[in-house]
């Protein structure tokens, strides 16, 4: 057990970005509100849930929870989806406590480690994460998942932890820093690592999800990928520079050869096929190329037009 170093008296926000989730919200209200028995008094908490464009009945549940608890709840409503990770910003600007927890709304993180978190924060630690070591998912999901961080890990973030995380506890000065870098199309919590911030991680297992059915399609998870890896690694650029100067030499090479069989009289009227190949490989690098570029053209585009991330319908 650590012993607290920091002032104990100290305000817990806790914010939940929310999609469709009308089954969770009961239950997973309860669970939190549960949650705070394992504190100390003088712990105080407020809770800031994301109502990201959810066309069923999770602003009515919210509210529900917030008639139980007027002064710990805030409830702030986007005028239509614009995907977890900017929901996430929305709870941060309106969050006041001394340290933030980001979790799920669908209770697949425990959270009954907040306290494990919160121990650490109390000792001096601005970052924690609570890393996926196990997840009860399927095969494809998983498989994914995996790939998906062996890849950010490899090329973006090197100081990303085994299994990914999303569930986490960071200090007030740590939110502002990401509120001051806050850009559209990117995973804002992957900022905590840009920062640099030394962190602590607790190894935990994802639960399955038990109550509702997830949002989370298969062209949001490239999206994501897609998102993530841009805006934190240039290596595809790099990629496309090296294999370009390659083919270069490789180009080079096979002209000098050319002109030398053409001059000793040696060359023929075939090599049809061979041609067809090369201008369709050069094509295809040249169109893969053109995308990769356009990828991060697209980031800049976006980024000069300084659109929000997201637009608040209204805060209750």
């Amino acid at each position: 057990m650590l012993v607290s170093k920091r002032f104990l008296m100290s305000k817990i926000s806790v914010v939940i970005p929310c999609y469709y989730n009308e089954e969770n919200i009961p239950v997973t209200a309860a669970r939190l509100i549960e949650n705070e028995t394992l504190f100390a008094q003088d712990v105080s908490f407020e809770y800031v849930l994301v109502d990201d464009g959810s066309k069923d009945g999770t602003l009515e549940q919210l509210k529900l929870f917030k008639q139980k608890y007027p002064e710990k709840v805030t409830i702030v409503k986007l005028t239509g989806n614009f995907g977890s990770y900017n929901a996430i910003y929305a709870g941060l600007q309106h969050a006041t406590g001394d340290c933030t927890v980001v979790i799920s709304a669908d209770l697949q993180d425990p959270p009954e480690l907040i306290v494990k978190m919160h121990e650490y924060w109390s000792n001096g630690v601005k970052v924690v994460l609570a890393n996926r070591e196990k997840r009860d998912d399927g095969f494809i999901t998983s498989l994914f998942a995996e790939s998906y961080h062996r890849i950010i890990r490899k090329y973006a973030l090197p100081n990303l932890p085994n299994g990914g995380f999303d569930f986490c506890l960071f200090d007030r000065q740590a939110r502002e820093n990401i509120l001051d870098n806050m850009q559209t199309n990117t995973n804002s919590l992957f900022l905590l690592l840009w920062l640099k911030y030394d962190y602590v991680t607790i190894p935990y297992k994802r639960s399955k999800r038990e109550i509702g059915k997830s949002m989370w399609t298969m062209s949001k998870k490239i999206k994501f990928f897609t998102d993530s890896f841009f805006s934190f690694s240039y290596t595809p650029i790099k990629l496309v520079s090296v294999f370009g100067i390659i083919l270069s030499f490789v180009a080079g090479a096979y002209a000098i050869l050319i002109i030398g069989l053409r001059l000793a009289g040696r060359i023929e009227l075939t090599g049809w096929t061979a041609m067809m190949i090369v201008l369709l490989f050069l094509s295809a690098f040249q169109m893969v190329a053109i995308g990769i570029l356009g990828e991060y053209l697209w980031r800049s585009l976006e980024a000069s037009r300084k659109r929000p991330p997201y637009v608040v319908d209204e805060v209750y």
